[in-house]
């Protein structure tokens, strides 16, 4: 058993190459980038590193290379999650191998199971995982972890946390009140940084947050703040946060927004695995934009040359407006306006 997990761990995406091949030497330098950056620990195949378009030999080649950029300097939470309990312990087995701190599992996604099922699957894994396991619950993708079952589950010394990316708050709390209550080595962690700031008060440990993909520096700062108790300078920056991730979220298809983010930052993320429509890549670029007006007022990249429209706080209708007023000015470099 090793320390327990704390702090901020990225999901982060994977960059393809020209041919659609992991870019491991693009990912080997973003995944520096991100620990150069502040961020605890990096967590490989989760849900914003589209863990499901890759095959199982690739997704062993994420984890490793996380390992091996990560390796003295930060921890690595692996995402195993295969198509069976099995497959997924043969992943466990790996990861071990390659010294990830820990793994990260999704209860068995396609077939929606009862409590029983994920209490029996997830006993499996414990029972037979060389690696500590944190739990993952995404009800929106997965059979739900309840917290009956996350009860349950206590009494296996090989579960050591759990990440929630319901968005739950009062979730969050009562996972808290019962693991606590028992294993005071069990981590909880908020995977959903619309409530960063409010899991942690409540007690969660860190978060696993897709924005710190993007912005690693703001999220450690928001973890840093509310650690330290200066709660209004938190909640500012949550604000601000909670801005930005509506903006990656709900104006794209998960995780084109983030991935739209990250090629700002400095990136080249190659084309997804996803084939997209003429218009969604159009809407992309339109997106990119507003994200560039947003992340250009933190500092962490130029503003766009054509400045920046007002915004709503509404994604769509910001997103809108960033095409009109791109319209607007190509039709100005061509002398039709």
């Amino acid at each position: 058993m090793g320390s327990k997990i704390e702090g901020i761990f990225t999901p982060h995406v994977v960059p393809l190459d020209g041919a659609g091949r992991i870019d491991e030497g693009e990912l080997r330098r973003y995944l520096g980038w991100l620990i150069d950056r502040g961020v605890h620990g990096l967590y490989p195949n989760g849900s914003t590193g589209e863990f499901t378009r890759f095959t199982a030999e690739e997704r062993r080649l994420i984890v490793r290379v996380a390992c091996e950029v990560g390796a003295g300097r930060v921890p690595v939470l692996a995402g195993a999650a295969e198509a069976n309990a099995r497959e997924t312990i043969k992943a466990c087995e790996t990861y071990a191998g390659y010294g990830a701190r820990a793994v990260a599992i999704v209860s068995p996604f396609y077939y929606r199971l009862s409590p029983d099922s994920v209490y029996a699957y997830f006993k499996e894994i414990a029972l037979n995982s060389p690696i500590d396991v944190t739990l993952y619950n995404i009800p929106m993708f997965a059979s739900p972890i309840d917290v009956p079952t996350i009860r349950r589950l206590l009494e296996f010394p090989r579960i050591v946390g759990i990440k929630d990316s319901s968005g739950d708050l009062a979730f969050v709390m009562r996972v808290i009140a019962v693991a606590r209550a028992t294993r005071s080595d069990f981590s909880v962690l908020s995977g959903w940084e619309a409530v960063l700031v409010p899991a942690l008060i409540v007690g969660a440990d860190g978060g696993t947050n897709a924005s710190s993909g993007v912005v690693p520096e703001l999220t450690r700062k928001v973890y840093d703040l509310t650690r330290a108790g200066r709660l209004d300078e938190a909640m500012r920056l949550q604000y601000k946060l909670l801005e930005l991730f509506d903006t990656m979220l709900f104006s794209a298809d998960f995780p084109e927004g983030f991935k739209a983010a990250v090629a700002l930052r400095g990136f080249d993320l190659g084309p997804g695995r996803q084939p997209r429509t003429e218009g969604q890549r159009v809407d992309t670029a339109a997106l990119q934009r507003v994200l560039q007006c947003i992340l250009s007022e933190h500092g962490y990249v130029d503003a766009p040359s054509e400045g920046c429209p007002v915004r709503t706080g509404v994604p769509e209708r910001d997103r809108v407006a960033q095409i009109a007023q791109s319209v607007l000015e190509e039709l100005r470099k061509r002398g039709a306006l």
